[in-house]
């Protein structure tokens, strides 16, 4: 193994740059040791890497340079051909030669250098500030070994002050902004750990004086601490006004520091700017509360879409001046957090849960969990999440365990809680009952071998055994078919229905079984399917759901053959003791041997499968606790059907209609340790005169919320005083989806009446993923009404699920599975290999997925932001339909973060250094054409925006901000800007305008590079406007409403531009015919030709009066009463050809709505296609019509062309 040898001081920038090639190498990093090598191996310094066990001179590298270059070329992070790496050697050169020796000399004052050589740092750094101006990273895209050397050669004086003022950083911007985005990089993160920049000289090492005392070193540091929150603020302050703006966008430079200025001055709180939360507000109240993560759990693109449009309505809500509230939370996870804790036991030392005892184990995982559990909320920070992070929750601390208890003991005690024994979802991986939403239905087209923990050979899954059952008293059988041939031996009945001619004469006759004495009937059940197979089904009441409910309704034997772990039980020898699955081989073989076989044919299926063990999922008989969620279920359909409650889209009604209106019980018991133990008793009367009890009758179970209550509860119900009363609890925990069912009003402390329980809750809105609208949204709505009284929310906004580019569902064996926090920093094609490596697939997936991400991302995912990442899932939620997530689309978002930066830059300059903006926004009545054109434009944004957030239609917004700012302000407005002093000063206040309602509008969607460009604009009133962008109010209708003036000229061009659009003439410029009805229009026309041709992008405009003929190839569309808009298109598109096109996409539209309409068609096709893929299909239906009639809509217009 190869093995670096380091220094462990920390400021060692040797040793860290041979750190830093390691984190940035191949996946198999060296084993790191903080020691000197033995002597054996003639190491000459340290960072050493030893290559080989031997001990030769070849398998030794030694010397910073020599040993980071040979790590950073095995992870190609040395340069990408011959040019780039001798340009990385150059840099290397320049560290080394340059850098590390002035750099030493600042900051070590004992060398008495110190003075003397800061100006000739401030030289070197000018040298290295202007090779950055144009660049993000030295060499190349990406992070390069060239980086990681002259990071690490200016670290020192970055660090200590006493080197690097304040003012000197300043004076080499691109250098701070390069040097910070590389320490915010993961990797240096790993490294070197968070660098703060501080904001004021301190001396590493005194030359005289005595040491001080532990008294005066904690007064010191607490001085030390409120000096530099002082002088963090007076630096962001400076920063508004003075800091220049670098010369390249970077998103780790601008994302590095706005997120903890915003929480240290407590923006995302609801008492920001107001006295008290009680305080009433006539602009209303905003609350939301987070889908609360898996505490195991890492952020993937569903959590990063999720927490985009949650927090973009966040920050409109507060930017509205709306008392709002985000609240985090983060939910225990019961069955995945005792996993992983389990493996990790088992891992390190060998152990079981079991070998620890419950309250041990439960200690491990509290340890575990405060170890690793915050990391979720570090992630949701990188996104840029708003949320009041004081009011943080976590679904066992004490105040939410406090209200699951007693929300239990209330349903217990009226009844609407109940025990009782029933067949569940059960893992004998886990030994426990799991809820449906941890059951993952796997699609087999036929036969299929599948791995099954505890068995070394794959499973066979996917056929259909046929074999025979002897009539009672004759020679006659009956045959029957199933996929699971092992539970024949709790086979209690055969089945026909009522009208199958075939099996009336066996009415009242029994079959017998091969391998016991059981006689079984045949019964008669409309349930059974006539056409399917021989029309006769066996029926094994104890594992299969519908048959349960047949043997309810025949009265039939209810015969368990599985225990906890999959061994058969109450079964004839030899198939006693065996494993589920080894005795379906043995079945298969009796069968065959008694001459009862009669065939196996392949056989489409959905096999359950355990989503946390990978399990197969059985059918089991056991005894859990219940909800009655039949009035709860009514409450909350109605509740929608009243209007109380609106669900958007509305597509999503007729299936929480589906689900609530034939509601079941919801099991809520889980055979676990981690997780909230049920307050439940099991009563044991020592009274000769009573009964004893059984585990599955309700009226022996109480529930408490202490022992001694349970016992007075139980005395009190069986007569008898309180010393006779034994009691047992629950070994239980209940159900995850139980406490998440009571977050939106556990989380303040119901049922203790408080401030935030009386303000906050109901909430206003819930905002998630349309997968969990049964788990999780139905479940709260009705615990909320059963418990409060009141909904928890007003309205529940769904949204879509997540694919790849290639519309395939997100899976690690695809390769195709991207944590947002690369695409945010941007990873290599062998870093995404390495995650596989790190992973639980097994070679072939490996391989596979490696193939998948090659094809995918060739050359990685580069380095997009959050900035981009957030717009980009924003401008893909359209509602109702999946979103297929093209990388390529959020780098093309990155563009246009860099384009506003430009735009920005370059307007500030036009703006000048004394330019003061006016009070309010308002027109002077000297606006020329093309101010009130803008100023229109924007106030059109401004209006699609506040519809689209008020409507959930992120599109709109999306595309209303990207139009704006690129193709009317970036294309037109900034590059005619005014020529006269007159109407410069005019046109100065129109650009600001622009400008910082242009950044308003976005801050929602874009927080990072919105507020690093708002704080470089001068401010309309200094002393009383909001220190930052995202506390600053939201642009209204009213406050650039269209102004009047000018409106034909505006409506012309606006119509030329949709016309445009409309024809997809997105760079070729065409001649614009106006047609005018009288001499008055003619001559406005001609007075503002100029202006319509360059704000309209037409080649040339030509007016006509009423009587002028229009050539022939026009697009026409009216833009008022007065002219109408003749787009000339002939010669620019080739129109047979787009109808040629239409004609064929038309074609392939109609044969697949054929396709489906046939598929949904079928007679048994609600019976046997799965709820949700039926949903899926109408969907697809729904959505290929809209389709279909805007190719027929564009057909007809092309031909009227023709």
């Amino acid at each position: 193994m190869t093995t670096l040898y380091v220094s462990p001081h920390p400021d060692d920038f040797r040793s860290l740059l041979a750190l830093l090639a390691a984190e940035y190498g191949p996946s198999s990093r060296p084993q790191i040791i903080t020691e000197d090598p033995p002597a054996s191996l003639n190491a000459r310094s340290r960072p050493a890497l030893v290559l080989a066990a031997a001990g030769d001179g070849d398998s030794l590298v030694s010397g910073a340079t020599a040993v980071s270059w040979y790590l950073a070329f095995q992870g190609k992070r040395a340069g990408l051909d011959a040019k780039q790496q001798s340009q990385v050697w150059q840099w290397l050169s320049f560290a080394d030669n340059e850098l590390t020796p002035v750099s030493c000399a600042v900051v070590f004052p004992l060398m008495g250098l110190q003075q003397t050589s800061r100006a000739e740092l401030m030289r070197v750094l000018k040298v290295l500030d202007q090779a950055l101006a144009p660049r993000t990273y030295l060499v190349g895209e990406s992070i390069t070994l060239a980086d990681m050397a002259v990071a690490t050669a200016v670290l020192l004086p970055f660090k200590y002050v006493c080197a690097l003022e304040p003012s000197d950083r300043k004076a080499v911007t691109n250098v701070t902004r390069w040097f910070t985005t590389c320490i915010n990089q993961p990797q240096f993160l790993k490294v070197l750990g968070e660098i703060v920049l501080l904001s004021h000289a301190i001396v590493m090492f005194p030359l005289s004086g005595p040491p001080k005392t532990e008294a005066q070193l904690k007064k010191e540091a607490k001085k030390r601490e409120k000096l530099e929150k002082f002088q963090q603020k007076k630096e962001m302050e400076a920063k508004k006004k003075t800091h220049p703006l670098p010369d390249s966008y970077s998103p780790q430079y601008v994302e590095a520091a706005w997120y903890p200025w915003w929480e240290k001055q407590g923006f995302f709180k609801p008492e920001y700017g107001r006295k008290s939360i009680s305080e009433e507000n006539a602009k209303g109240i905003f609350m939301m509360c987070i889908p609360p993560p898996n505490v195991t759990g890492s952020l993937h693109l569903g959590h990063a879409l999720t927490n985009a449009i949650q927090d973009c309505l966040t920050r409109w809500h507060r930017m509205r001046g709306e008392t709002t509230l985000w609240n985090p939370g983060c939910d225990h996870a019961g069955i995945a957090t005792q996993v992983v804790v389990e493996k990790k036991l088992m891992r390190e030392k060998g152990m079981s849960r079991h070998d620890l005892g419950r309250e041990n184990f439960i200690r491990e995982v509290w340890k575990w969990k405060n170890e690793k559990g915050d990391r979720i909320y570090h992630q949701l920070k990188k996104l840029g999440s708003s949320l009041d992070w004081d009011r943080a929750c976590f679904t066992m601390d004490p105040k939410l365990s406090y209200a699951v208890q007693e929300a239990f003991i209330r349903m217990h005690d009226e009844g609407v809680i109940y025990r009782s024994k029933r067949l569940v979802n059960w893992s004998c991986t886990l030994n426990s009952a799991i809820s449906d939403i941890e059951v993952d239905k796997k699609e087999l087209a036929g036969r299929t071998l599948l791995p099954v923990p505890g068995y070394k050979e794959k499973i066979e899954f996917g056929v259909l055994v046929s074999f025979a059952y002897k009539v009672d008293g004759s020679d006659e059988e009956v045959i029957v078919a199933t996929t699971r041939i092992e539970t024949m031996l709790g086979d209690t009945a055969v089945a026909v229905h009522p009208a199958d001619a075939r099996y009336q004469h066996l009415k009242g006759k029994m079959v017998l079984h091969p391998f016991c004495d059981r006689k079984m009937p045949i019964v008669f059940d409309d349930f059974v399917d006539m056409s399917f197979g021989t029309g006769a089904v066996k029926i094994t009441p104890a594992h299969d759901h519908n048959d349960y409910e047949v043997g309810e309704r025949h009265n039939l034997a209810f015969i368990n053959i599985l225990d906890e772990n999959g061994l058969l039980i109450n079964v004839p020898p030899p198939f006693l003791g065996m494993k589920r699955f080894e005795a379906r081989k043995a079945v298969l073989q009796a069968l065959k041997d008694r001459g009862q076989f009669k065939e196996i044919k392949d056989n489409p299926m959905v096999v359950p499968v355990c989503s946390r063990s990978k399990d197969i999922v059985e059918p089991l008989l056991k005894p859990q606790w219940y909800v009655d969620c039949r009035d709860m279920g009514k409450e909350a359909a109605d509740a929608v059907r009243e209007g109380r409650l609106k669900i958007i889209p509305d597509h999503h009604l007729k299936t929480w209609f589906n689900w609530l209106d034939n509601i079941k019980d919801w099991c809520i018991s889980r055979q676990l340790w981690w997780g909230h133990r049920i307050p439940a008793y099991f009563i044991t009367v020592n009274d000769p005169s009573v009964k004893p009890g059984e585990d599955m009758d309700g009226h022996y179970w109480v529930s408490g919320r202490s022992e001694e209550e349970a016992r007075e509860k139980a005395a009190k119900r069986f007569n008898v005083s309180a010393d006779k009363i034994t009691l047992r609890q629950d070994e239980d925990v209940l159900d995850t989806w139980f406490s998440s069912g009571i977050f939106p009003f556990s989380i303040f402390g119901w049922p203790n009446e408080n401030e935030d329980l009386q303000v906050f809750y109901p909430g206003t809105l819930l905002e998630t993923g349309h997968d969990i609208l049964f788990f999780w949204v139905a479940r709260m709505v009705m615990m909320g009404l059963k418990l409060t009284g009141k909904l928890p929310f007003k309205e529940v906004y769904l949204h879509a699920v997540v694919r790849d580019a290639h519309g395939r569902k997100m899976s690690k064996s695809l390769g195709n599975v991207i944590d947002p926090l690369d695409v945010i920093t941007g990873i290599s094609l062998e870093g995404l290999h390495a995650q596989l490596m790190d992973s639980n697939l097994d070679p072939v997936e490996v391989e596979r997925a490696q193939q998948g991400q090659k094809s995918d991302y060739p050359n990685g995912i580069p380095e997009c932001g959050t900035d981009a990442l957030r717009f980009a899932l924003c401008a893909y939620t359209s509602q109702g339909r999946d979103i297929n997530l093209d990388v390529n689309r959020i780098l093309g978002y990155r563009h246009f973060c860099n384009k506003l930066w430009n735009a920005v830059k370059f307007a500030m300059k036009t703006l000048g250094d004394n330019f003061v903006p006016s009070e309010k926004v308002q027109l002077s009545g000297e606006e020329s054409v093309s101010d009130r054109w803008i100023l229109s434009r924007l106030s059109a944004a401004v209006t699609l925006c506040d519809a689209g957030f008020k409507a959930y239609d992120f599109p709109t917004i999306t595309t209303a901000i990207y139009n704006f700012w690129l193709y009317e302000l970036c294309d037109i407005y900034l590059v005619r800007i005014f020529t006269s002093q007159r109407q410069a000063l005019v046109c100065r206040q129109t650009l600001y305008t622009c400008l910082e309602v242009g950044l308003r509008l976005l801050s929602p969607l874009m927080p990072f590079v919105t507020e690093e460009l708002y704080q470089r604009l001068p401010r309309r009133k200094p002393q009383s406007d909001p220190p930052s962008i995202c506390v600053t109010s939201y642009p209204t209708t009213e406050e650039v409403r269209k102004r009047r003036g000018g409106q034909l000229v505006l409506n012309l061009t606006d119509t030329i531009r949709s016309l445009r659009a409309d024809y997809n003439l997105t760079k070729t410029r065409a001649d614009c015919y106006l047609q005018c009805i009288d001499s008055a229009t003619v001559s406005l026309v001609q007075k503002y030709s100029l202006q319509i041709q360059t704000l309209s992008y037409s080649q040339a405009v030509i007016p006509l009066t009423a009587n002028q003929p229009v050539p022939e190839g026009c697009a026409v569309a009216i833009a008022s009463d007065r002219c109408t808009v003749n787009l000339m298109l002939k010669g620019l598109i080739d129109v047979e050809k787009e109808v040629a096109k239409l004609m064929t996409k038309k074609g392939d539209l109609e044969k697949q709505m054929e396709k489906l309409r046939e598929k949904m068609g079928k007679n048994d096709y609600k019976e046997k296609v799965p709820v949700k893929v039926q949903e899926q299909d109408a969907e697809k239906l729904r959505q290929s019509q809209i389709e279909l009639e805007k190719v027929k809509e564009a057909m007809d217009n092309f031909r009227k062309m023709i």
